[in-house]
């Protein structure tokens, strides 16, 4: 089997228009497949279509590997976005709910929260907007206990959004679950890479594809990398990883 790695990554929130663009992969000469930002106003219908492309063409490949052999040797998932909209009615509401709970004043319009996704990291993102507009009347002073309380605040953020994907009330995005079948059937290794908090992630795969998948699938998430995306540091750190095995 060839080592190569198809990276699956759809920005949910957006400004341009959407296609699937198939351009030369940094991980070999075969291609890799990125869905370029669609406009909010098509969002739910342009996610349906960018994944049926995708899924056909990993069909494609499937069908003609014994040709050409060019199946991938691993499919990366980004989490957010990819496996399920998390964005604006996950992560999104999970902030707001704790800026609310903290008595911050704080909201996250739709609009606004696109602009803020620009930023990797929710504690970057937290930390970049206070630092811009201001800094909440209950914040600490000092830098340090700053950074404790952007913690604490994403800490809650998270618990409030494992408990939506907990409770199914965000569903995988339509064909996600048949292409992982498909690539474990072809003895195509499955990972999410991310940059969200582990946890979360993990409560993506595990409770939206169900323990049997997730037993199958390689998370890399969190800070196991230094630089968050845009920063394609961890693309090529879980390539390097599946590349060894």
């Amino acid at each position: 089997m060839a080592s190569t790695a198809f990276s699956l990554s759809l920005p949910t929130f957006p400004s341009s228009s959407s296609t699937v663009k198939a351009k030369p992969s940094i991980f070999s000469h075969h291609l890799l497949f990125i869905a370029k930002n669609v406009p909010s106003s098509s969002l739910f219908s342009s996610s349906t279509r960018i994944t049926k492309q995708i899924r056909t063409a990993f069909k494609i490949k499937c069908s003609s590997a014994s040709f050409s052999n060019t199946l991938p040797s691993a499919l990366l998932f980004d989490c957010d976005g990819v496996l399920v909209d998390t964005e604006k009615d996950g992560h999104r509401v999970s902030f707001n709910d704790t800026f609310n709970e903290k008595e911050l004043g704080v909201t996250w319009d739709v609009d606004l929260y696109g602009e803020l996704l620009k930023i990797g990291g929710g504690k970057e993102r937290m930390t970049a907007y206070f630092n811009k507009t201001g800094w909440p009347d209950k914040a600490p002073k000092s830098e340090e206990e700053r950074k404790e309380f952007i913690a604490s605040l994403h800490k809650r953020k998270t618990e409030l959004f494992m408990a939506l994907i907990e409770n199914r009330l965000l569903p995988l995005r339509p064909g996600v679950a048949e292409l992982i079948d498909q690539a474990l059937g072809e003895g195509v290794k499955v990972a999410v890479c991310s940059t969200s908090n582990e946890k979360a992630v993990s409560a993506v795969v595990s409770c939206l594809l169900g323990p049997e998948r997730a037993e199958k699938i390689q998370i890399f998430a969190g800070d196991v990398v230094p630089r968050k995306k845009p920063d394609p540091v961890s693309h090529l750190y879980i390539s390097s990883k599946h590349s060894r095995c």
